[in-house]
């Protein structure tokens, strides 16, 4: 049995969600508030991050990167999977591709735009003062929602050249980026009507069964834009 540490709307702990679903791994889900800093959650995280993966008989594996690896290995075709499952990339080739895009994502896109539209947003209204909560930064806004233009138009491109983002094929590569603009459509933040191929490229991505449990996140704080479930939309 598989536990993940991860909250709703941290984007890391959904593109982690998208892997588990599409390896079909029944995980129980545990909401962490990492703001919080809990004793026990920094003993299987010194980092005090979203997401960490418990497996039984084995250590955490925390972090998003680190999950999709091992992931790969015990389940991919790296491991005991088939080659259908294959989400890190059938060449070395596509592989170093497959990661030079999860760490854009992961690191690139989260600094710019999802971290701190969430963090303004959604996390402030949970934190009291002393935990870095009270009224969101305009100024941090105002600059991410221009990053995203500057993201989605680089997705739209990726998406106009080939199948999937990294290739032919889908890879973890969708599935951060997915997971990234997921958090950022729920705050109705992505500007969909100037990218054609980025809208076309989530909307195939919403349309998969790993994607259903993320949509059906909602915020009883802050209710989605009214297109985030809409597969058409």
């Amino acid at each position: 049995m598989l536990t993940l540490f991860h909250h709703p709307f941290c984007p890391h702990s959904r593109f982690v969600r998208l892997a588990l679903g599409e390896f079909d791994l029944e995980t129980e889900l545990v909401e962490e508030r990492v703001w919080e800093r809990r004793e026990e959650f920094l003993i299987l995280n010194p980092a005090g991050q979203t997401p960490v993966l418990i497996v039984e008989d084995l250590t955490a594996v925390p972090g998003p990167t680190v999950i999709a690896e091992f992931l790969s290995e015990m389940h991919g075709s790296l491991g005991d999977g088939v080659a259908d499952r294959n989400l890190i990339g059938l060449d070395p080739a596509q592989r170093v591709e497959v990661r030079r895009l999860v760490s854009w994502f992961t690191e690139k896109f989260a600094a710019e735009v999802s971290a701190p539209l969430v963090n303004e947003r959604l996390h402030k209204r949970f934190m009291t003062p002393d935990q870095g909560g009270g009224p969101p930064d305009t100024d941090v806004m105002r600059a991410a929602r221009k990053n995203v233009r500057y993201h989605l138009a680089y997705i739209d491109w990726l998406a106009g050249q080939r199948d999937w983002l990294a290739g032919n094929r889908l890879t973890f590569a969708d599935l951060a980026a997915a997971a990234h603009l997921s958090v950022v459509d729920y705050l109705g933040d992505v500007p969909w009507s100037e990218r054609e191929h980025a809208k076309n490229w989530y909307a195939r991505m919403k349309s998969r069964p790993s994607f259903r449990p993320i949509l059906a996140d909602i915020s009883g704080a802050f209710p989605p834009a009214a297109h985030y479930a809409d597969l058409d939309f």
